[in-house]
């Protein structure tokens, strides 16, 4: 995707200069316990019943010069989050920092000057466009909102703005019935782009556009941010995509960030099983894999319903490594690897942090027969060559809690689950062996055995 090329690269640049000020690393936007519940009112006096908790206590940073790629499920809450950062929806709780400063609680006048800086993509080209005005209406709106008058007048401007996102400058007396879905969003893109902002939250800003469309915008993205130091945070469905921009990337489920790491670790070693399983389901271009069997992933059930979400780990219900500590207590947001922040008891491709809770509950072994053998030999390879990778650089929390786990965990060794859970589990070596560890090794590779 990449290496598709732009005609008139050269012109698409927009002209206004930026005064960010902002050196690349600096912290851009700080997100501390964000949440959004949507309250649930029935009755003739509306009273509250219950609420739906889109966006439910999330942590991040977006680093200036940076572009954060942000996935998950269709009703996760990625763009529920999109407009609380941008400050179109009232958080429930939480604080949002733009560039120090604390813009969780203004109001219209206090975001209007704010607004310059903070723009948004939106995911319906069809509703975020007024139908009753011009294009050139709508992409000059920001100039007239914020006072700036382009060099050379409002309409070349956006002229050229047309160009800059492929459609031809004569659109500009054009209404927005007239255009397609594709096109119509390279409108919303000219119009966010106006005024050179420095965070920009795209949400699906590729998916209405044609194959090869897609590339030209992703390429001219890119080009804005370098020349103008622009901030992304980009919602996506389309992992190609996500990878092909993105520095780092935060998988959400069910309103929870359960894994944010920089791109490389998250697609060579992912942590959480969710994010296991999504990566499973992208294709692999390559004709010479055309006669292998696909190691997908499937997924037991639905995402439960945001109006009352599972205790403990919210992934629980679904998730094939599941145990008794996963259903009671949520697992913190911790960093197990330089660079790679993952909340999950029992994370792949690195040793547990919970090892000594070894008894699958019954929803993780529904959830174990849909997972290919050949995914759980691979984790447990991997957890070994990661295991041995972190250990010199940082103790880990499973590493200091070994030695508890070798007395409880005997008792289970008998039972039939625990021969699942140990291909992605046992491979984390302890800091000095222990028999009873390893007469349980090689149980591992009889599971798969006895379950056929």
């Amino acid at each position: 995707m990449s290496d598709v090329k732009r005609d008139d690269e050269a012109a698409t640049i927009p002209a206004q200069s930026t005064d960010g000020g902002h050196a690349d690393g600096d912290v851009l936007l700080k997100v501390t316990g964000l949440q959004k519940h949507f309250p649930i009112k029935k009755g003739l006096l509306q009273r509250q019943v219950g609420a739906v908790h889109a966006v439910d206590g999330i942590d991040f940073e977006v680093r200036a010069g940076e572009t954060l790629g942000v996935v998950g499920e269709s009703g996760c809450g990625k763009s529920t989050m999109g407009r609380l950062i941008t400050r179109l929806l009232e958080p429930t709780a939480g604080k949002i920092e733009f560039e120090g400063k604390d813009i969780t609680h203004l109001g219209v006048a206090g975001m209007r000057p704010l607004r310059r800086d903070v723009q948004m993509i939106f995911q319906d080209p069809y509703s975020s466009l007024n139908p009753r005005h011009t294009i050139g209406t709508i992409v000059g709106a920001p100039f007239k909102l914020q006072g700036v008058e382009p060099e050379g007048g409002v309409k070349k401007e956006v002229q050229r703005l047309l160009s800059v996102v492929g459609l031809n400058p004569e659109h500009y007396n054009r209404y927005p019935h007239e255009f397609s879905g594709g096109q119509r969003q390279r409108i919303g893109i000219a119009r966010a782009l106006a005024l050179n902002p420095k965070l920009v939250v795209a949400d699906e800003p590729v998916s209405a556009l044609d194959v090869s469309i897609q590339a030209q915008v992703v390429n001219l993205l890119d080009d804005l941010q370098q020349e103008l130091g622009l901030t992304y945070v980009i919602i996506a469905h389309d992992l190609s995509v996500v990878r092909h921009v993105s520095d780092r990337i935060a998988v959400m489920y069910l309103g929870k960030i359960v894994e944010l790491a920089d791109r490389d670790l998250l697609y060579k070693t992912p942590m959480h099983p969710y994010t296991k399983a999504l990566m499973s389901a992208v294709p692999i271009p390559d004709p010479r894999r055309k006669a292998e069997k696909s190691e997908r992933i499937l997924l037991k059930g639905d995402v439960p319903s945001p109006i009352a979400p599972p205790s403990g780990c919210r992934f629980h219900t679904r998730c094939w490594k599941a145990t008794e500590i996963c259903r009671t207590t949520e697992p913190p947001l911790l960093e197990l690897r330089p660079g790679q922040r993952v909340a999950c008891h029992h994370p792949e491709n690195f040793e547990d942090q919970q090892p000594q809770d070894t008894v699958l509950l019954t929803a993780a072994k529904e959830a174990g027969e849909l997972v290919p053998d050949g995914v759980l030999a691979e984790s447990a390879e991997t957890s070994a060559a990661v295991a041995a990778e972190v250990a010199p650089h940082k103790p880990s929390v499973a590493t200091e809690a070994a030695p508890a786990a070798d007395t409880t965990a005997e008792p289970a060794v008998d039972a039939e689950p625990v021969a699942k859970a140990d291909p992605a589990a046992a491979p984390a070596p302890a800091a000095e062996p222990d028999p009873a560890v390893e007469a349980e090794a090689p149980a591992a590779p009889e599971a798969p055995a006895q379950e056929k």
